[in-house]
């Protein structure tokens, strides 16, 4: 089981490695395309968007060929993506290399989440995506640092030809060591299941748990997008600083998945969901304290703002495995159809969630707060029904 799920780790750290690593070269290569950096800046969103929606095609086609082939036809269009970035000559091209690179990563993600409940259920389906969701926070912690050294001393493609290179070695361990997961009994589709899409998005349990993750999903963009406006220009930290606080937070979201992830056989998933939630009401109120306590001269300070973050990020890695396992646990006969929805509501809902939230007329502090709020509140319905399921594995968990 280890060996499936590091084969599933390459394949998950795809879609971050696809944003983070050429952060520090967006300068550059506006420059280099004679574009804008708000151009370019506009990928990332374009980027996420294909990724939540396209997820919606991929996972009927996940259930009617398979994970492995769909796995490897993603990785392949994930490497074409990265070479058209690598050699774009003008900004359409840079953002088409996102799209296509966006499209990968719907094959991709609805093939780890299918593949881990296939393979798995309950508490160890929880901690299976515990690990993985927690995991990928090494990529937004190392990556930026990485891609911008390999940038500064090799200009702005080289980022790109080296995410073509790993790339190349994932196609590799996909073909030789991904097992083929789906069940002798799961519904196919000849096209889009809408029906199918319909029934399990109207079912109570599978939207309650999966708007959690909408919820954690939106706090992390929203922190992702205000953190360089907070921390540079309020803050005044240097460019290092801000990449070697932003890549300490990301250490800190992986070590508290790892033991979110060890402690769910022990306390069960409810106790995990109201634990995620009470930490991100923390940090909101860590927040609004910092603002309405600290006198103006003093509301600067980083740690003003990133201990709150750090409250908040914990909670996120206490809920995002439980409520992913409590979404799909109902659709074991259609897990791909299902994993789809799951990403395309924490994807889609979690940047409406966040683009609420910065439209609004309120300092980035407390956008942040709001968030957090919103997350917290999710969070703790979700626990209230999974106290309310049925069935002898959810009463023995209690």
């Amino acid at each position: 089981m280890q060996k499936f799920l590091f084969v599933l780790l390459s394949l998950v750290l795809l879609g971050p490695l696809g944003i983070d690593l050429y952060l520090p070269a967006i300068p550059a290569i506006a420059l280099g395309l004679n574009s804008t950096e708000a151009i370019i800046q506009s990928s990332i969103s374009l980027f996420i968007l294909v990724m939540g929606l396209g997820q919606l095609v991929a996972g009927p086609l996940v259930d009617k060929f398979g994970r492995r082939p769909i796995a490897i036809i993603g990785v392949v269009i994930y490497l074409a993506g990265a070479i058209v970035a690598a050699t774009a000559v003008a900004p359409w091209m840079f953002l088409l290399s996102r799209v296509i690179q966006g499209l990968a990563v719907c094959c991709t993600s609805v093939v780890i989440f299918s593949g881990v409940r296939d393979r798995m259920s309950g508490n160890d389906a929880a901690r299976a995506y515990g690990f993985l969701n927690g995991t990928l926070n090494i990529i937004p912690a190392l990556a930026p640092l990485i891609g911008g050294l390999i940038a500064q001393y090799y200009g702005w493609r080289a980022p790109f030809w080296a995410l073509a290179g790993y790339t190349l070695a994932v196609l590799l361990l996909v073909i030789f060591k991904l097992p083929e997961t789906r069940p002798a009994g799961t519904q196919t589709n000849t096209g889009l299941p809408f029906r199918q899409y319909a029934r399990i998005l109207f079912n109570a349990r599978f939207i309650t748990f999966a708007l959690v993750n909408a919820g954690a999903m939106g706090m992390a963009l929203t922190y992702v997008s205000l953190a360089p406006t907070v921390l540079m220009n309020i803050a005044g930290l240097t460019p290092l600083e801000f990449s070697l606080v932003f890549g300490a937070n990301g250490f800190w979201i992986m070590g508290m998945s790892f033991i979110a992830n060890r402690i769910i056989r022990k306390v069960g998933r409810p106790v995990c969901l109201k634990t995620g939630g009470l930490l991100m009401f923390i940090g909101c109120l860590g927040l609004i304290a910092g603002i309405t306590l600290v006198p103006p001269a003093e509301q600067t300070a980083t740690w003003l703002y990133m201990l709150p973050v750090a409250s908040a990020c914990a909670g996120l890695a206490f809920l995002m495995g439980p409520a992913t396992s409590y979404a799909l646990e109902p659709f074991s006969a259609e897990a791909g159809v299902a994993s789809a929805l799951v990403g395309s509501v924490q994807m889609a809902g979690g940047a409406l969630l966040g683009f609420i939230a910065m439209a609004l007329p309120l300092q980035p502090k407390l956008s942040l707060a709001l968030v957090m709020l919103a997350g917290g509140c999710l969070a703790m319905l979700a626990r209230r029904a999974s106290k309310k399921s049925t069935g002898r594995l959810t009463r023995l968990e209690q």
